[in-house]
């Protein structure tokens, strides 16, 4: 069972999903598309009606992403709007307006089955999200095609968000012992790393002058 919370602008249009959904042995509460969290605690799954309103509907979801990256979201589209829907919707799923009962209740499984079955060992620094089991990184869900050293590298500065490292350290702990180059290698590696996190991104890897370097969130897009 779990907690969902409906938000739309037009309650006839939800009404009988969210009977469907209770039906279905969730707790279901319903809001206004304008206060995408209610009144009440944070909700499992938040199931926002863009069907109406793509602009709308999109700016619910990235605003409740942005309050917790924890909370699974589910977009409802019209058909004929499937192909507006990305990444940058910060959406776990999506249904299609109409849809039957049962489609939405398999739906929301899958989307909170995938919370659980995410490793323990993942790490998450704002909207940045690394697997060490699997080696792949995704930020705001697009995959970040990394080499394997810079995937170590961001890994060892993600795991702890606000610590500085020295270029040394990096190097024997990223590197190891047995490594002969020098700590420009720390820097080329982050260089690379920058460009591929994007303008947008780039700052998570924040300079400390004269000592190295340590993460930082990321910001958050706007618009």
């Amino acid at each position: 069972m779990a907690d969902i919370l409906i938000v739309s602008d037009r309650t006839d249009g939800v009404t009988s999903l969210a009977a469907g959904l209770e039906e279905g042995g969730h707790r279901v509460g319903l809001a206004g598309i304008g206060d995408p969290r209610g009144n009440g605690p944070e909700p499992d799954v938040l199931i926002v009606d863009a069907a109406k309103d793509l602009a709308r509907g999109r700016d619910a979801c990235r605003g409740a992403r942005a309050s917790s990256s924890n909370l699974r979201i589910i977009a409802i589209l019209a058909p004929d709007t499937l192909d507006a829907i990305g990444p940058d919707w910060d959406a776990d799923s999506f249904l299609v307006e109409g849809c039957s009962v049962p489609e939405a209740l398999a739906r929301i499984r899958l989307t909170i089955g995938s919370q659980v079955a995410e490793s323990s060992s993942v790490i998450r620094v704002g909207d940045l999200v690394i697997d060490p089991e699997t080696y792949q990184v995704r930020l705001r869900g697009r995959p970040l095609d990394l080499t394997y050293k810079e995937f170590q590298l961001l890994s060892y500065l993600a795991q702890r968000p606000g610590r500085v490292y020295s270029r040394s350290m990096l190097l024997q702990e990223v590197w190891g012992y047995d490594f002969f180059g020098g700590t420009r290698t720390v820097d080329v590696h982050v260089r690379r790393l920058r460009s591929k996190l994007g303008a947008e991104h780039e700052a998570m890897i924040a300079t400390v002058r004269n000592v190295g370097y340590k993460m930082e969130g990321p910001p958050r897009s706007r618009g």
